[in-house]
């Protein structure tokens, strides 16, 4: 049975790398602590190259100009990891969740779907740099010789059955313990062991697995070739139960189940900047980048997204310009409070295209701009199946919704929110209750049609709504009217010339309110008139009107006008 391994070398670098790829052929180093004993934990080939190596002081790290520092993220190693395991479950759902930087696969069943298991090796390998990381890939015939394999060797590395000993025999002994930045606790071989109860002498001691290396460097062991040649009854004991389980590994005949996960899919990418930004321009560039991430991501689960959900800590301080470019000690931007700004993006359809979704946050912000610089983004996605459509022959063709969508995302930045959309009637007897809906698509539509059919009963003689003759006015036209005997005699409105004159005949009044258990309650007079307009020509003089008396507000209005 075969098992693929993933694993990230230097993961804290490979993290920032991720969020940052412009550092790529730099010398970066990461740092953590409390100012002023801030350390060097990981640094990338060049900077070793420079003679920067972990352990040493920030401040002796700045001494290097060419040296890009970066403060360790855990927001960042978190979407690192979330990316690993989405690679992961891409090619199998049986996963385990070694590490920080490793995840084990169980491939049994997966040839026949992805090919050979060196074909898997490299799709898994292009897969993890599409997702922004750079990643060892072993398959072994079980999960602890990949993983070693992994850890050992660069690249792509596929181990024979049978071979397995002769293969890792060259890799040095301290690959059993590697316990890197980025690793949990131990070394994920070593915690499976002493989770199972074999040594539970050793569980708490941190000191012991540099102990074991140090026995056998005394004992001139350097390789795992050297180890898997030890007589088991010496090497018992001397080292007990765990010296026999080291020696498994190093011939690469240890064998356990793996231990799958069933994590919630969360779809969630961060950045902590290092200096707040004050333009729009810059934040489309690093949105751009978080959404190509999130939709690599979604795109390997053959998913889409239907709700973006963008979170931006404001750092006020920061107040102009002159402000922003003297402030530059994020040990003083982490003391002061910070602003939460956030925004919803809701879709009609689950859509997975980056740079639509750009252009509609960048529409969105335009409107409703932060007000502050941005020190931090936040920027998930809710998972949905991607949708599945078939056109007709003998339909007309109707526009693709990502192009409707920003098209009417464009045009509700012109004339506002809540003024695009579709006309939704409201379960209220005034004459403009109604409010205006985003457009949703077919299918959701007859769902919810559906719905509404189930709770009542329809008659579908109602369904045939009336063809009136009333041409309304947007908005309503406010007028003067003379009355006489409490009846409107003269028609005069100052926005409208040719609505003037005497009211000949009039229907009416019609009283209706409601609302008077909310806050904005509603009484008005209705009439039906005509008036001897003043303006037009002799044979065209009559026209007819609705006019309304708003009760409450105590004005007069004209509400439109029958053709």
């Amino acid at each position: 049975m075969p098992f693929a391994c993933i694993y990230v070398p230097n993961f804290p670098v490979a993290a920032s790398l991720r969020a940052e790829p412009e550092l790529r052929a730099r010398a970066l180093a990461i740092f953590e602590g409390k100012a002023p004993l801030e350390k060097i934990v990981a640094v990338n080939e060049n900077g070793r190259r420079m003679g920067i190596s972990p352990g040493m002081t920030k401040i002796q790290a700045e001494l290097c100009s060419e040296l890009a520092l970066r403060p360790r993220s855990s927001l960042q190693e978190s979407a690192a990891h979330a990316a690993l395991l989405d690679c992961a479950q891409s090619f199998s759902p049986c996963v385990e969740d070694a590490a920080w930087d490793t995840a084990l696969i169980d491939l049994a069943g997966m040839e026949s779907l992805f090919g050979s298991l060196p074909e898997i090796s490299r799709a898994m390998a292009d897969r993890a740099a599409t997702l922004g990381l750079t990643a060892n890939v072993a398959v072994a015939t079980n999960p602890d010789a990949a993983l070693i394999s992994a850890r050992g060797f660069s690249g792509v590395t596929v181990i024979s059955e049978g071979k397995e000993a002769e293969q890792l025999g060259s890799l040095p002994v301290d690959v059993l313990f590697s316990d890197e930045i980025g690793s949990k606790s131990e070394c994920p071989t070593l915690r499976h062991f002493r989770r199972a109860g074999n040594s539970p002498n050793h569980a708490e001691n941190d000191n012991h697995e540099s102990d074991l290396l140090e026995t056998l460097e005394r004992w001139g062991i350097h390789n795992l070739h050297a180890l898997a040649a030890l007589p088991e009854v010496g090497l018992s004991e001397r080292l007990g139960q765990e010296g026999l389980y080291l020696q498994a590994l190093a011939r690469g005949a240890a064998s356990r189940t793996l231990v799958p996960i069933k994590e919630p899919l969360v779809f969630e990418e961060a950045i902590e900047l290092e200096h707040p930004i004050v333009l729009l321009e810059p934040l489309a560039f690093l949105l751009n980048r978080l959404l190509e991430q999130i939709c690599a991501r979604l795109g390997s689960r053959a998913l889409a997204t239907q709700e973006l959900r963008l979170t931006l800590e404001l750092n006020p301080v920061y107040q102009s310009e002159i402000d922003f470019q003297k402030s530059f000690d994020r040990s003083e931007t982490k003391n002061r409070k910070l602003q939460i700004f956030s925004r919803v993006l809701r879709l009609p359809l689950p859509m997975l295209d980056p740079k639509l979704f750009l252009k509609l946050l960048q529409l969105d912000m335009q409107a409703h701009p932060p007000g502050a610089p941005v020190a931090k983004i936040h920027l998930a996605a809710e998972p949905a199946r991607l949708r599945s459509a078939q056109g007709g022959l003998f339909q007309p063709p109707s526009p693709e919704p990502e192009k409707l969508e920003l098209t009417l995302a464009r045009i509700a930045g012109m004339v506002g929110e809540g003024k695009v959309g579709a006309i939704e009637l409201l379960d209220t007897h005034h004459p403009q209750g109604f409010r205006m809906r985003r457009f949703v698509s077919e299918t959701l539509a007859k769902n919810q049609r559906s719905k509404d059919s189930s709770a009542a009963t329809f008659d579908s003689s109602k369904e045939k709504s009336a063809v009136t003759a009333l041409r309304r006015f947007r908005p309503p036209l406010r007028a003067d009217v003379t009355l006489e005997n409490g009846q409107p005699a003269r028609l005069t409105c100052p926005k409208k010339k040719d609505v003037r004159g005497d009211v000949l005949w009039k229907a009416g009044p019609w009283r209706s309110s409601g609302d008077w258990w909310d806050r904005d309650p509603w009484s008005r007079d209705e009439w039906d008139i005509a008036v001897q307009n003043e303006v037009l020509p002799h044979n065209q003089s009559i026209a007819l009107f609705r006019l309304v008396h708003d009760l409450l507000g105590g004005g007069w209005f004209v509400e439109g006008a029958y053709d």
